[in-house]
């Protein structure tokens, strides 16, 4: 019986659809893929929208354990998931390094699952790569960013991207749209406005 048991776990850990690699394809030809979780999303995901070579945004969740998560079951901590922005970029006008940077500055890989008043296990730190080159881009840009961090540890996670659940329509574009209060705030490229992170 406990043979059959464990046999049984393990085609239903083979079949969890929510731990397998992400396999969309990019929106367009000649795009690529790129997955970050540095918090809440709506702010990360505004940030990537105002970039040149950022093609699409999607706000979604990724890394757990639980298919067709959903942002109440995400919250309780239960699914594993982390908030994540998914990024269909141009690497010919934005080359996945710049996306590194910009996820450096963005937050503090610092804090283990927390970002400012954020906390849980769904606002951790995380490059999800694609490929192998993304792979060592960002595990080189950790090793770098370490360095000037000094004595406070870097706890951002590097792991392949696995499957990605968009988040619910309300949260797509959210701070575009004009976030809590109706205020909209602007996703033009190359645009320096602050971030307003609840809108």
């Amino acid at each position: 019986m406990a043979t059959n048991d464990k046999s049984t776990a393990t085609a239903t850990a083979k079949a969890n659809l929510a731990m397998e690699p992400d396999l969309d394809a990019p929106f367009a030809p000649g795009l690529e893929l790129a997955q970050f979780a540095a918090g809440c999303f709506w702010g990360v995901e505004l940030t990537y929208q105002r970039l040149e070579g950022v093609v699409k945004t999607e706000v979604g969740y990724s890394q757990g354990h639980v298919p067709n998560p959903t942002y109440q079951s995400v919250c309780t901590g239960s699914t594993s998931h982390a908030e994540v922005v998914r990024i269909h970029f141009d690497p010919n006008v934005c080359p996945y390094t710049t996306l590194l940077d910009v996820f450096w500055a963005k937050h503090n890989p610092t804090t283990l699952n927390r970002q400012g008043n954020d906390v849980g296990t769904q606002y951790r730190s995380g490059i999800y790569y694609y490929n192998e080159r993304q792979a060592e881009l960002a595990k080189e840009s950790l090793e770098s960013k370490q360095i000037e961090f000094g004595e406070k540890k870097i706890v951002t996670e590097i792991l392949p991207a696995k499957t990605f659940y968009k988040a619910e329509e309300y949260h797509q574009q959210y701070l575009e749209k004009g976030g809590r209060g109706g205020s909209k705030q602007s996703a033009a490229k190359g645009c320096k406005d602050p971030i307003r992170c609840y809108g």
